[in-house]
């Protein structure tokens, strides 16, 4: 899972697709490569998560959380991919009164990034706070996006050509991986919070666990033989995409161990008061449909 395909917050949740340690993004400016997402196949799949408190500074405000997430994977690179997920959380306060926050979001992406359609719904004690839903194509020749949203309002946006999308973000993190790069940097859009919002971001790469050399999940159901795909420990950092080098302070960091076939474990959160973290107690894979050559 990319779980970040959707940006995550607790109490001013932002829909993405999750996983810190920092890397500026403007400190490595030729990391910002074009990197193609050949050859990088995800297996459609299933995976739960179970949502702890991980570590929380004086003053946060923030006693406990507990919560769990469902994401699903399906399609290919043929008819495109569709992400879903369900991001629940109870947040306890110092006063012992309990947020409730579920975030519920879908996307299906035309390979390679040619269209995103997307929706997100927000509720904060089963109260609707936030809903957004559009859908953004590439014009052909310059790579630019124009973004029709229907809700918040219906309007319409433009995004720049070097923008990613979900699934091409993600791709391009395992094509990095895969080169041995440490660092990758781009922009990304995912349709969150006003429809229109870019998020700069800057991914730290640790070396590869090579299949059979990492740690066995025993206690998660459905695992068998995850460690015998190849994984990388990712870190990824979000900025606004306003930022400069004298401001590159994170909204907040996602770190994960990122397997070659798209599932992620080793979950963590963290908004700089306090970081989350999730196990991966549950994954079930989806048979896949193949790619179907066209009809000569």
């Amino acid at each position: 899972m990319n779980i970040r395909a959707n940006g995550l917050a607790i109490g001013a949740v932002a829909a993405m697709g999750l996983t810190a340690i920092s890397a500026l993004p403007y400190a490595i400016a030729e990391a910002r490569a074009q990197v193609s997402p050949k050859e990088v196949v995800f297996a459609p799949h299933r995976a739960v998560y179970d949502l702890s408190l991980d570590t929380t500074k004086s003053g946060s405000g923030v006693a406990g959380v507990n919560g769990r997430i469902v994401y699903e994977l399906s399609g290919n690179a043929c008819e495109g991919y569709a992400q879903s997920m369900r991001f629940v959380t109870q947040t306890l306060n110092q006063e012992g009164e309990i947020q409730t926050t579920d975030l519920r979001t879908s996307s299906w992406e035309e390979v390679p990034a040619k269209r995103l359609r997307f929706s997100t719904s927000t509720f904060q004690n089963d109260i609707p706070a936030e809903q957004t839903q559009g859908m953004a194509k590439r014009a052909q020749g310059t790579g630019a996006a124009k973004v029709d949203l229907v809700r918040p309002q219906k309007r319409e946006a433009q995004l720049p050509g070097n923008v990613y999308f979900p699934i091409q973000h993600s791709m391009a993190i395992v094509q990095a991986a895969r080169a041995g790069q440490t660092i990758f940097a781009a922009d990304l859009f995912d349709g969150s919070e006003t429809g229109d919002k870019i998020y700069a971001t800057s991914t730290a790469i640790g070396h590869q666990t090579k299949p059979g050399a990492g740690p066995v999940l025993s206690l998660a159901k459905g695992v068998d033989g995850l460690d015998r795909v190849p994984s990388w420990p990712i870190s990824v950092s979000y900025f606004a995409s306003n930022q400069g080098p004298g401001d590159a302070v994170p909204l907040y960091e996602m770190s994960y161990r990122f397997h070659d076939n798209g599932v992620t474990s080793s979950l963590r959160i963290n908004h700089g008061d306090f970081a989350i973290s999730g196990e991966l107690k549950e994954l079930t894979y989806f048979e896949a449909s193949p790619c179907k050559a066209p009809a000569p």
